[in-house]
């Protein structure tokens, strides 16, 4: 079997790494680089592809043949594609629910077969760096990539010639590459990961050497990139303010300013001024400007804020205060920034940020902080890949007293009769996990059970994202007969299969979800503020449902009963019965059309005096079947 290696795809740089002797280590390719920029040029006339360092410097001339950032285009559809999103030069094309593309010379292009590109490279390097073939890896991802965006993944290694062993979320395989698993038994740890283009909140806790994730939230489009766009905009105001043109619409010179924006955030992470000059920028025009530490960090403070909210929520999915965190790690490049390491060593209370220095005094203030250790000492770009490959290592055989757990971050289920959500898999449930139901029909003589898969926090279907829909046949019956089990199964990529079988007849459908949710990704942290902001509404909206449900069934019983047994009870009881039916259908009557909500206490309570009204018509119908029975058995005549 060949060597598994880690690798992280990412945004902005993309790693490989791997295990020698029980080390981690980050390959390098043959100019000694161990961070590949993920940026690929597309020579005219079909030559191929070049990545890395020499597609950066072709970006400035060559801005609409050059991509970069494409893990933020991974598994998502043209209408989820904004202008305000990204500052792209390259044309990015995609329409409604059809995937994006990218329009290219000679051809369009998909995310996937991009991100293949800058694969094919890194695996080419793991090769001359090993001096043998490479065809295994595990790639990580961000936690919060949804079931589209990790296939779109692993679809991108396979297009590379890579067999993708395992998809790993990025702060779970950051905790590895800090050692977390030497901690104390019940160690708490969150990773914040701040990268290129996406943020992650994980809080991992180790138990007996099982790394298990207790809950995890993020965004998906938001990271450095959003820094850049803020100061890119900030210089073009500058450069029109200085008498300059609007360069907004020009490519090339556009891509020189944002070659000059990045490298200016990454000096002013360890200098309090850069220099920006950027001669002939426009005809007979040249630019220069000293940006301070200061008016970036103003530029870009309440970015860095919206990161808090995501590190509240999933402390509240672990019930956990930050002072029962053991650690805080910080992974992703964009974690160098002074003011990152402010936001968080305040917010979980970690340490004295020293701004005349510009670093944290851990272990060196007066008062040593009561919250938990920020923990800053491994290189932020390479550990979400060391981490890749110790998890490469654990597959292969080594490394056997670590375990890598990690969890859904979003419920999943099927709507069910009445509109509502039947949750299968509970958000944060720890994956792999297989788990079932079984399910019968509402109607009599179906011919077939539509199957609704949902993936969301609220109570009703319409409110939860649909993943996806397929049909079960089989033979019709009375409602209430036909029995169907649906199996949902969240594999270790976090990919999840639906199953379901007809248990009568055996016959059975597995469906691979795959396709992106129709919504923006911004709509991934909206789902869980919504859930609590509506949830006595939703519940209210539940119980409302349900017990229509069942005054609906009561009312159909009763009316064939009286049909039934009107020879055989007296009139007192047919009115009594029929009182406590109109009680039940003038509840149903007083439903709010618009909201599909009412009284559920009035109306079980009205159902409850029903089934009492109707308890004599049901002792008459039981005694009817009785005797209809032992006819047929020859016992009576």
């Amino acid at each position: 079997m060949s060597k598994i290696v880690g690798i992280d795809l990412g945004t902005t740089n993309s790693l490989v790494a791997t295990v020698d002797s029980g080390l981690p280590y980050v390959l390098a390719d043959a100019e000694g680089q161990r961070l590949t920029p993920s940026v690929v040029y597309f020579p005219p006339g079909g030559a191929p592809p070049v990545v890395g360092v020499q597609a950066i410097r072709l970006r400035v001339l060559k801005p609409a043949e050059t991509v970069y950032s494409i893990k933020r285009f991974m598994g998502r559809r043209g209408s989820e594609i904004s202008r305000e999103e990204m500052l792209v030069n390259y044309p990015v094309t995609g329409e409604g629910a059809g995937p994006v593309t990218i329009a290219l010379p000679g051809r369009s292009w998909t995310p996937e077969e991009i991100s293949a590109e800058i694969l094919k490279k890194l695996k080419r390097d793991a090769e001359a760096a090993l001096g043998e073939p490479v065809a295994r890896a595990v790639i990580t991802v961000p936690a919060y990539f949804n079931d589209a965006q990790r296939n779109a993944t692993k679809k991108a290694g396979e297009l590379a010639g890579l067999t993708v062993e395992r998809i790993v979320n990025e702060p779970t395989a950051a905790a590895l590459s800090y050692g977390l698993d030497k901690l104390r038994e019940k160690s708490k740890i969150a990773v914040y990961d701040l990268g290129g283009g996406t943020f992650d909140l994980s809080i991992l806790e180790l138990n007996e050497g099982v790394f298990q994730v207790l809950s995890t939230n993020g965004n998906t489009r938001l990271g450095g990139d959003d820094l850049d766009t803020r100061l890119i905009e900030f210089l073009l105001e500058k450069i029109k303010a200085e008498g300059g043109p609007d360069l907004s619409g020009d490519p090339p010179a556009l891509a020189r300013v944002r070659e000059a924006a990045e490298q200016a955030k990454i000096r002013l992470s360890t200098e309090e001024r850069a220099a920006i000059a950027l001669p002939f920028i426009a005809p007979n025009f040249h630019f220069d400007y000293t940006l301070p530490r200061a008016e970036l960090e103003d530029l870009t403070r309440d970015i860095l804020l919206r990161t808090r909210a995501h590190c509240l929520r999933s402390l509240a999915d672990a019930k956990l205060e930050p002072k029962d965190l053991d650690q805080v790690i910080l992974v992703g490049g964009q974690t160098r920034m002074p003011l990152v390491q402010q936001i968080v060593a305040d917010l979980f209370g970690c340490a004295e940020f020293d701004e005349t220095r510009g670093d944290l005094r851990l272990g060196q203030t007066h008062h040593q902080p009561s919250g938990p250790r920020l923990n800053t000492s491994q290189n932020p770009d390479e550990a979400v890949a060391l981490g890749a490959a110790i998890q490469a290592e654990i597959l292969s055989g080594g490394f056997k007293h670590v375990l890598l757990l990690d969890v859904t971050p979003l419920s999943l289920g099927l709507e069910t009769f009445g509109g509502l959500m039947n949750v299968i898999i509970p958000r944060n449930s720890t994956i792999p996990i297989k788990a079932g139901e079984m399910f019968t029909t509402a109607v009599d003589h179906q011919r077939h059970m539509l199957i609704h898969v949902l993936q969301g926090e609220r109570e009703r279907a319409a409110h939860n994202w649909s993943l996806g829909r397929f049909t079960l046949d089989f033979a019709p019956a009375p409602k209430g007969v036909p029995r169907v089990g649906v199996q949902f199964e969240i594999d270790a990529n976090g990919i999840l299969h639906v199953l379901a079988r007809d248990t009568r007849s055996g016959a059975q459908k597995i469906v691979e979800m795959k396709s992106a949710v129709d919504v923006a990704d911004a709509e991934v942290e909206k789902m869980v503020e919504e859930s609590v902001q509506h949830a006595f509404e939703d519940l209210r909206a539940r119980q409302w449902i349900e017990a229509k449900l069942r005054a609906t069934a009561t009312l159909d019983a009763a009316r064939k009963g009286l049909a039934d047994c009107a020879a055989d009870i007296d009139a007192a009881c047919k009115e009594q019965v029929a009182s406590a039916m109109r009680g039940v259908a003038e509840v149903l009557a007083g439903e709010n059309l618009e909201t599909q909500t009412g009284d559920a206490s009035r109306l079980t309570a009205a159902i409850a005096a029903l089934d009492e009204a109707s308890q004599p018509l049901a002792e008459r119908l039981m005694d009817k079947a009785m005797e209809a029975m032992l006819r047929k058995r020859g016992i009576i005549k």
